[in-house]
């Protein structure tokens, strides 16, 4: 039943409160951080190299500590806040869209003892249901590209941050100079119109008052985690068996396919931005 009346957040949240998806990304993504990793070497297991994301954004941010107020739009099992919560003492909110994830998060949550300092919200990014000037940080890893309306989520962040406050984030995006038509697979699959640029995010978080304090551009990781990804679902298929369909699983194994072929030709762009409010 579709709760919201926008049709792209109803895809996406009917796609990741699926048993299908659900259980892929809790099983074979690692069921902690479902975002792009930065990569070592190839084989190296794909929950060292997302919680390495996760620390390098950590590091970027000037602000963050004991006593920020940290909201993550789009925060999927809430990894993210839980490394923050654990090693920084911080608040964390989590404003996710599927209310399956956020049921695993919230158990997570209890059962790392970190309840106490993470809320886990249901909602979409494209109307954020807090008072503005509520947060120090607002966080966001690989989320923003299922939005139909961007601009309007970049517009909810700087609303709800803080002035001096700073939003951290990563998107899989198309690279600036991606030729027309190129990306048709991925769209199809992801069920959107386009991608977002890096020239598109700077330009439109400097035009709501946030100061370009960075990008940093890690775009060959991008097809290096989803073909990392695409190898241990291979590896784990016999596993998943009663788990996640047959079906979904060739779907799968295409769709990752198409984000490798996308990044090894340039075509992709991937990396940490970070902005100041004014």
């Amino acid at each position: 039943m579709s709760k919201y009346d926008d049709e792209a957040i109803n895809t996406a949240r009917d796609y990741y409160n699926s048993e299908d998806a659900d259980n892929f990304y809790f099983h074979v993504w690692g069921g902690e951080d479902l975002h792009v990793g930065i990569y070592k070497d190839d084989d190296e297991p794909i929950f060292d190299a997302s919680r390495r994301t996760v620390q390098r954004m950590a590091e970027r941010l000037a602000t963050l500590s004991k006593d920020s107020r940290v909201l993550d739009v789009g925060g999927g099992y809430g990894g993210s806040m839980r490394y923050l919560a654990r090693t920084i003492g911080c608040h964390c909110t989590v404003l996710n869209l599927s209310e399956v994830e956020n049921e695993r998060d919230r158990k997570m949550n209890a059962e790392q003892g970190l309840d106490h300092l993470i809320d886990v919200v249901d909602g979409a990014f494209e109307n954020i249901e807090f008072p503005d000037d509520s947060f120090d940080i607002v966080w966001s890893q690989d989320a923003i590209l299922h939005s139909a309306e961007r601009e309007k989520v970049l517009t909810e962040v700087a609303r709800v941050l803080k002035p001096g406050g700073e939003f951290v984030m990563t998107d899989p995006m198309a690279a600036d100079d991606c030729p027309e038509g190129v990306l048709d697979p991925i769209l199809e699959r992801i069920h959107l119109p386009s991608l977002g640029n890096p020239s598109f995010y700077i330009a439109t978080a400097e035009k709501l008052g946030m100061k370009d304090m960075g990008f940093e551009n890690h775009s060959h990781q991008l097809p290096r985690h989803y073909g990392r990804v695409r190898a241990e679902l291979t590896r784990m298929t016999p596993e998943l068996e009663g788990k996640v369909s047959e079906a979904y699983i060739e779907r799968m194994k295409t769709g990752l396919g198409n984000w490798v072929n996308g990044g090894n030709n340039g075509h992709l762009a991937w990396g940490i931005f970070l902005f100041r409010k004014q």
